[in-house]
């Protein structure tokens, strides 16, 4: 890893960590080999110390756009991880439901139903939406 890469790494590690849950974070460190570490390194240097480290945009809006792309990608298990980052990050279950909303009119129903599944079980499991009775 180049001396940037690493500067990248360090700056992203307390961020990833912050969003995502310092369990998930250290566990998914912890159980790559040598091949997933490269993904590992990649993504907390790039996605989390260069994307998410640039101060322009706070992570409550970081956090939106991140919702609005995973449902137009169709990535349910990111979706579900970054709920999760968002209510860390302070969104409430309203802007959640209206960035997914939002994204449901630009992706389609099929996109906007996988995220609001998605959504609904991280929010009922953090105890931010109660469960069905």
């Amino acid at each position: 890893m180049s001396a940037e890469d690493q500067a990248l790494f360090d700056k992203g590690l307390p961020i990833r960590r912050a969003v995502l849950g310092a369990d998930y974070v250290d566990s998914s460190l912890a159980k790559a080999d040598e091949f997933m570490m490269a993904f590992q390194r990649a993504t907390t240097a790039w996605a989390w110390g260069w994307a998410w480290g640039d101060p322009t945009l706070d992570r409550k809006t970081r956090s939106m756009l991140n919702l609005a792309m995973l449902t137009a990608l169709g990535k349910t298990p990111e979706i579900k991880l970054h709920v999760k980052g968002a209510l860390n990050n302070g969104l409430t279950v309203d802007q959640i439901k209206a960035v997914l909303l939002h994204a449901t009119a630009y992706c389609g129903i099929p996109a906007g139903l996988d995220a609001f599944k998605a959504a609904h079980e991280v929010l009922v499991a953090e105890g931010a939406l109660p469960g069905k009775k």
